[in-house]
């Protein structure tokens, strides 16, 4: 393997490892909140059972950093590395602000507020990505569709309790 190929290895192995060591970290405050308080939530109709979500999850995470890699591996051509970057650090830094109110401080209201910002931002990472690399895009669309089945399941726990 030449040089440059260990260095891109390196580059996507980072870039896959940012997201889901940002998951685990999650998986932390998530495991945490549902003993105890959450399961005494009302939940909507649509709940997945709870072991759904670590794969899930996982999987997503694994996405969110093959679609990072994808982005910024255009680097030479990219005039939006930056603005993507940051999108893409602030959605993720959203993604644990979200577990810490809604499982750490058990606000399902700070969760909602929290989780529309975290959309918005998704979006526009994928836009960011967009204009560089369409499968980059691509792989965050089965994030936004979660996160938008995860915002109606905050909403629903929000109304119903």
């Amino acid at each position: 393997m030449d040089k440059i190929n260990l260095r891109s290895a390196g580059l996507a192995a980072v870039c896959i490892l940012v997201p889901v060591v940002s998951g685990a970290v999650v998986g932390i405050f998530t495991v945490t909140g549902l003993s105890g308080w959450y399961t005494t939530l009302n939940k909507p109709w649509f709940t997945p059972p709870d072991y759904v979500f670590g794969p899930v999850w996982t999987i997503l995470y694994i996405l969110m950093g093959i679609s990072l890699y994808l982005f910024i591996s255009k680097r030479e051509e990219n005039k939006f590395l930056k603005t993507g970057i940051i999108l893409f650090a602030a959605q993720l830094s959203v993604n644990l602000l979200w577990s810490v109110l809604f499982f750490g401080l058990h606000s399902p209201i700070a969760g909602l507020v929290c989780i529309l910002v975290m959309l918005a931002l998704i979006v526009a990472t994928l836009l960011a990505f967009r204009k560089v690399s369409t499968p980059a895009a691509l792989l965050l669309v089965p994030y936004i569709a979660w996160v938008c089945i995860a915002t109606a399941l905050n909403a629903g726990v929000f109304l119903l309790n």
